[in-house]
């Protein structure tokens, strides 16, 4: 699958819609936007990740990558994703303790 990429600016935010697949393949390419952006003094991003259907260890490099980028000027970036394949890349807990819980159920 390819990789879709549109953005727009909302109420001074610079959004990124991103739809596909975000890997080695195609995330140069949302590099390239997000260094773009940054470049033309856009600081504040939000990356609407809601049609993404995969994201690999490429694409979460991109992403902190950009997120280096516009806190390098007191920026922002921001995502927006509740699909629970890309959620649970990492199990994100409120506590250590639930974290080992969390293991613990799976097994």
């Amino acid at each position: 699958m390819d990789l879709k990429l549109e953005h727009h600016t909302t109420d001074g935010i610079e959004v990124v819609d991103v739809e596909g697949e975000i890997d080695v393949y195609t995330a140069p390419r949302l590099r390239e936007l997000l260094i773009d952006l940054v470049n033309g003094g856009h600081y504040q991003l939000v990356v609407n990740m809601e049609k993404v259907e995969f994201l690999d260890s490429t694409g979460l490099g991109v992403l902190v990558g950009g997120l280096k980028r516009v806190r390098a000027h007191d920026g922002s970036l921001d995502l927006v994703c509740t699909q629970e394949r890309i959620l649970k890349i990492f199990g994100i807990h409120d506590s250590v303790d639930e974290a080992i819980a969390a293991r613990k159920s799976e097994k």
